[in-house]
């Protein structure tokens, strides 16, 4: 994987005038900082990690999605609680191919977050980290995130594998942990 190549087919699934970001430096998961390291450098679903971490249930919120037969992609923010702040922002292409129509049904309801889904119906899955990214904001994720301009955070490339087939790629950016 590229991480830079990846970064950009996912951002531009949803295309904006917008700049997402004004730089993005894939690093080494050791010299991630904490709080990050903790929330990005694993192999878990971002949901169960930031629920933890937040010693709350997150929610999602789909900002804008699309599917093209049986591929589906959105562009989410999780909450802290249903109305709470935003704790990550993230973009999912998601191949239904390899799910249930059960599954895909809860997925396309909108109001579970990913991870919660995949656990809930039992898939056998594994996440396989790809990289880890520092990223100053440009004004689409700024907006995303409610965070200002040229702030900088972390965020993760990853793959899950549905029973044993790549079926999700992901960006995942935290919100900065103030």
């Amino acid at each position: 994987m590229k991480p830079n190549d990846e970064f950009d087919a996912l951002t531009q699934i949803f295309p904006s005038e917008q700049a997402f970001a004004l730089q993005v430096e894939h690093i080494p998961s050791a010299l991630t900082p904490e709080p990050y390291k903790q929330l990005l450098v694993h192999d878990h679903h971002m949901t169960v990690t930031m629920e933890q971490f937040y010693d709350c249930k997150v929610h999602v919120h789909v900002l804008q999605k699309k599917r093209n037969g049986n591929q589906y992609s959105r562009k989410i923010v999780l909450t802290n609680g249903p109305d709470g702040p935003i704790v990550q922002f993230g973009l999912v292409r998601f191949n239904f191919d390899v799910v249930t129509q059960a599954v895909r049904d809860e997925i396309l309801s909108e109001k579970i977050p990913l991870g919660r889904v995949l656990i809930t119906h039992n898939v056998l899955r594994h996440i396989d980290l790809g990289a880890i990214l520092r990223i100053t904001a440009g004004p689409g994720l700024a907006e995303a995130l409610k965070i200002d301009v040229g702030e900088t955070t972390y965020g993760r490339l990853a793959t899950i594998f549905c029973n044993h087939l790549p079926a999700v790629d992901l960006l995942e950016i935290c919100a900065p942990v103030k």
